[in-house]
């Protein structure tokens, strides 16, 4: 079945990533921070690090000694010195004390299981808690219970008000005898409502919160009611109602109230007792009194409990309503009730003197879906052999009940139900929902599921093959009744023999239903719909309309989602719907239903007769993951922080007679990240330069946000903010404006905005790499090229604890510096997480994803996914159960591993559009020059000047077949000097790469000068070799001499330049 997207956190170690969904969260790569380059060490002895470490930590061992020679040089006495030492010494205690306290804070409100068992450990109590000791899902709601209490008597106002102005005079108009109907007293008494318990559902859909809560009311409400016509006096007083209340808040959105709806429904029938009074006291005589109770929960259940729901929209103009009210389902649970063994005798005779048997029948419940078995008469092993299809709606929360009663005229005995000691056995199979790819019959899973269920036996109906939703909308312009009044127009649904009935819209010609409707198709290309509208008061026809399911296996989505013209009606009649198809499909082979008869009490339970279909049956081991229909359909927005023009000056002097500058910086806040930009000094109109990257879902109400400041040393003043909509950004994908300050007196920004969604395709990643050389900016971190989407569905096997006991297991997963981890699985050796992750890839070719499956921080198994092994697969992903190193034999991770390439192309730079339109950047990949001979190696480099930004740009790609002056391979990188001047303002490097003769660097390094000053320069770029201080190996590797005199470095492009020794001339 469908399943949750979900967004993880980080740690507080950890840089600050993006939230996802639900949604919905997104995670991102911190571009604001610079990376590091780390060397390494030399084989001859310490690297340059070491010893620039071991240099400072005796240096600051020297500084502790200066106070004592200060105290010594002035001729203070030694107590100045224990005395500053003893200050010193409280002050960092005092310091460690704190941070001690923070990070145990940290540790509780992150895993509250570890830091209790990391504190008993500490007490010497072990690590396995005491067996009292335990960590409950459900939590205790006082301060809610607290709330509704102060909170009851206004909600008794609201129910008398709405009770009086709404209900009543709609029972009132409902029936001409009930005309003078009234409340006579409306009081819901002292006892509120209580919330025993609230569970949230972590792992699920990141754009939404699901919360179950145990309602519980036994209060000593009083309704009293009349009817003055028939002097009929009624009422209640005193109900009792218990049950599990489903809350789920969807869809989050960014902006308040953050939630879009709140949708409450009842998973299963709640239990209810009434207390009447009045005439209705005859309600309470045995068997009248469940009779009422029942009628009054089905009526309960018909809006209340699965599948309806209660839909209360907390933003105006909702377009989701209808699918919030009725989404799709969930999947399908087809049940196969087989047998029943060593049943109890009910029917006796002459006072029990005479043991008969029993008439045995199932009831068989999902929500409020239920079907009744045959009455199978005077057996105690009864064989049924039934299947029956249930919609499910809610994955976790719903429960399939079976009840077992013994027929009789009078009362039916109760013989048993799931859990009880009477032997019955139950088959279930769970049908994933999926959806035909291709509308031709036998290239799509519809072929497959219909020739499956041919050789299915099925009884009393056959098995389906797909679900119909039907989202009855509205309809317009109907007919008139004969009587010129207007109609009270209901909707008949109707496939073969199973007919749904909308409910009635009183007094209008114009409808709206806002209903859903569900069948089940046997054979989808050869069924169809009927609808019709009717006047509810006179059952008269006002039009109706036939549609071919056929129609739909050709449909986009499988999905009609439009206007029908009404037959044998008004001229401009019609009804609004949408027609929604699933095929239902299952991932394993169906096993054989038959149930073999068997002896009274030997009814095989064992193992090895466990998939034969009983309740406590497994369901079968799915070969590929499930994730949500959105998994790896993020896209990346890349935000270019260019300039600003026209900035106030907030730094003035005496008392502002002296008008400065101002130091501007920028904010920038989107999807919950948040971005600085370097602080450019006295300038009132900055250029910045910078690049960001974050991954975002769809969600409404999003913005990009950029707020400027005046940097000071007390406080930074404000320069201005403005916004730019997501939704903007999605539907444009490429935005490059000035847009105006806000808040200010005078300010701009110049922005652009690109929007750059995954394409599972590796042919456009070479080009990608290249046009990120080419637009990466100094002052920002290596663009990334790919979007890496990780679903983690479950594991299966891991190994138990000491004591053979199960772990608590999680997965931690990295790429480079940046790292996720999922929920706790609580106790099991084959947990499912279902949760969503994404990375931004700089280089795939290079990166590997590196996860590890742990058990309060002990490894349980570990994976090294290496990326390039997804550039070689078709749609670049792979989907299977994966074996995991340093584990168990058997134990294996079952995930999804999906890379899309992020297409630039559409808001590329004129210059480089250029360049791609001329050849250069398309030919440098597809057809490489040939090789020269010359003995140092070459050089790949791509000069050109950037009139936009007023730089010169040099772009190192690669360098090849490089020689090796040592045993050693070398760490070369690339250093560039602009002559003639030979100071630190002009040069460059790239960084390392370690140990390799073919090294790529796709680097981009920039100077900023004008034009004429360029044309009067030459580039000299020198391969050296990275080695220590103290290593006497100092010679390049080559060097490449470039007179730029000579080059149109209008049409730059990139060459293979072969390098020369470095005492050659020039």
């Amino acid at each position: 079945m469908g399943r949750g997207f979900h967004a993880p956190s980080l740690s507080p170690a950890e840089i600050p990533a993006a939230a996802r969904g639900a949604r919905p969260g997104v995670t991102m790569e911190p571009s604001q921070e610079a990376e590091v380059l780390d060397p390494g060490p030399s084989p001859g002895g310490l690297s340059s690090a070491e010893a620039l470490a071991a240099l400072g930590a005796f240096g600051r061992r020297l500084l502790w000694l200066l106070p004592v020679y200060l105290a010594g040089r002035s001729g203070l006495s030694v107590g100045f010195v224990l005395l500053g030492l003893a200050v010193y010494l409280g002050w960092k205690g005092a310091r460690r004390g704190k941070e001690r306290s923070l990070l145990a804070a940290k540790l509780l409100l992150g895993d509250e299981r570890a830091a209790v068992r990391a504190t008993a450990a500490g007490a010497g109590l072990g690590r396995e808690l005491p067996a009292w000791v335990n960590f409950p899902d459900v939590e205790k709601a006082e301060w809610l219970n607290k709330i509704l209490a102060q909170a009851w008597p206004f909600f008794g106002q609201y129910m008398e008000k709405l009770l009086v102005e709404n209900i009543a005079p709609s029972i009132r108009a409902s029936n001409t005898h009930l005309q003078t109907f009234t409340f006579t007293k409306i009081d819901m008494g002292e006892k509120p409502l209580k919330i025993m318990g609230v569970k949230v559902h972590t792992g699920a859909n990141k754009q939404q919160i699901l919360l179950d809560l145990n309602v519980s009311y036994a209060g000593d409400v009083q309704i009293d009611v009349e009817v003055k016509k028939f002097f009929c006096k009624a009422g209640v007083k005193g109900m009792q109602l218990h049950g599990m209340l489903r809350v789920i808040l969807e869809p989050l959105i960014g902006d308040v109230p953050i939630v879009g709806a709140l949708t409450m429904f009842f998973i299963r029938r709640p239990t209810l007792s009434i207390n009447w009074t009045g005439m209705t006291n005859l309600l309470d005589i045995p068997g009248l009194s469940s009779m009422s109770d029942t009628m009054i929960m089905d009526s309960i259940a018909s809006f209340l409990v699965l599948p309806n729901r209660l839909l209360v929209p907390l933003v105006p103009d909702l377009h989701e309503a209808a699918q919030l009210r009725s989404p799709l389902p969930r999947g399908v649970v087809r049940v196969h009730l087989l047998a029943a063994r060593d049943l109890q005798s009910k029917d006796k005779y002459v006072k029990g003197l005479i043991e008969g048997k029993s008439d045995p029948y199932a009831i068989v419940r999902v929500g409020t879906q239920v079907f009744t078995s045959r009455v199978i008469n005077e057996n105690l092993n009864p064989t049924w052999n039934e299947t029956y299809e249930f919609v499910v709606h809610e994955v976790p929360g719903q429960e399939l009940e079976v009840e077992l009663f013994d027929k009789d005229p009078d009362q039916d005995d109760f013989l048993g139900q799931e859990g009880s000691s009477a032997g019955w056995e139950t088959g279930f199979f769970c049908l994933f929902l999926g959806r035909i790819l291709d509308p031709l019959p036998h290239l799509s899973p519809l072929h497959q599921v219909l020739q499956r269920n041919k050789g299915i036996s099925s009884k009393p109906e056959p098995p389906s093959a797909a679900i119909l939703v039907v989202y009855l909308d509205r309809a317009q312009e109907l007919p008139l009744a004969k009587s010129g009044k207007e109609p009270n127009p209901i909707v008949q649904l109707s496939i073969q023999d199973v007919t749904r009935e909308s409910k009635a819209v009183y007094n209008t010609i114009s409808p709206v239903w806002d209903d859903a409707f569900r069948f089940f198709l046997q054979d989808p290309a050869n069924e169809e719909v009927d609808i019709q509208v009717k006047d509810d008061s006179r059952q008269a026809g006002l039009g109706s309309v036939t549609v071919r399911l056929a129609r739909l296996l050709s449909a986009d989505e499988l999905t009609l989602d439009q206007w029908f013209q009404l037959e044998n009606s008004g001229p401009s009649s019609r009804i609004y719907m949408k027609l929604v198809m699933r095929v239902l499909y299952l991932d394993a082979p169906e096993v054989c239903h038959t149930a073999q008869p068997c002896a009274p009490g030997q009814l095989d339970l064992s193992e090895t007769t466990a998939y034969v279909g009983s309740s406590v049956d497994l369901p079968s081991r799915p070969t590929k993951s499930s994730p949500d229909a959105q998994f790896g359909m993020e896209s990346v927005i890349r935000i270019h922080l260019l300039e600003a023009e026209s900035l106030i000056a907030k730094d003035n002097f005496m008392g502002g007679m002296i008008k400065g500058k101002s130091d501007p910086y920028a904010k920038v806040r989107l999807g919950g990240q948040r971005f600085r930009s370097r602080v450019i000094k006295e300038d009132l109109n900055p250029r910045w330069n910078e690049i960001y990257e974050v991954i975002v879902n769809e969600i409404p109400g999003q913005e990009v946000e950029f707020e400027l400041y005046d940097k000071d040393v007390d406080k930074d003043d404000f320069l201005g903010r403005c916004k730019v909509p997501l939704k903007r950004v999605l539907s444009s994908r490429f935005i490059d404006e000035w847009i105006p300050l806000e808040d200010v007196k005078s300010g701009r920004l110049h922005l652009k905005l690109e929007c750059l969604p995954p394409t599972p395709s590796a042919a456009e990643l070479e080009q990608v790499l290249m046009v990120n050389s080419l637009v990466q900016t100094a002052r920002s971190e290596e663009l990334s090229s790919t979007l890496l989407s990780v679903f983690v569905d479950r594991a299966s096997d891991l190994p138990l604890r000491k004591g053979s006991k199960p772990p608590s297991p999680y997965v931690s997963l990295s790429v480079r510096d940046i790292s996720y981890k999922s929920k706790v699985s609580s106790q099991t050796a084959d947990p499912v997480w279902d949760e969503a992750f994404s990375f931004l890839i700089k280089r795939p070719h290079v990166e590997s994803l590196e996860l590890q499956v742990k058990d309060d921080g002990n490894v349980l198994g570990s994976l090294s996914v290496p990326l390039s092994q997804l550039l070689e697969t078709e749609g670049l992903a792979l989907d299977h159960w994966f074996q995991l190193s340093r584990s168990g034999p058997s134990s294996q991770i079952l995930m999804r591993v999906q890379l899309g390439v992020s297409n630039t192309f559409p808001s590329l730079p004129a210059t480089i559009i250029r360049l791609i339109n001329n050849g250069f950047l398309f030919l440098s990949f597809c057809s490489s020059s040939e090789l020269s001979d010359s003995p140092l190696g070459q050089l790949r480099l791509t000069v050109w000047y950037h009139t936009d930004e007023r730089k010169l740009i040099a772009v190192v790609h690669a360098c090849r077949n490089l020689r090796s002056s040592s045993k050693e391979i070398p760490d070369p990188y690339v250093s560039l000097i602009l002559l003639p001047d030979k100071s630190r303002a002009t040069k460059r490097k790239t960084s390392v790469r370690k140990r390799t003769l073919n090294p790529e660097f796709n680097e981009r390094l920039e100077w900023e000068l004008p034009l004429e000053d360029v044309q009067h320069r030459k580039l000299e770029a020198y391969i050296k070799n990275s080695v220590s201080f103290m290593s006497r190996e100092k010679e390049p590797i080559g060097k490449v001499h470039l007179d730029l005199s000579q080059m149109d470095l209008t049409q730059g492009a990139p060459q293979w330049y072969d390098l020369k020794d470095d005492k050659s001339s020039s």
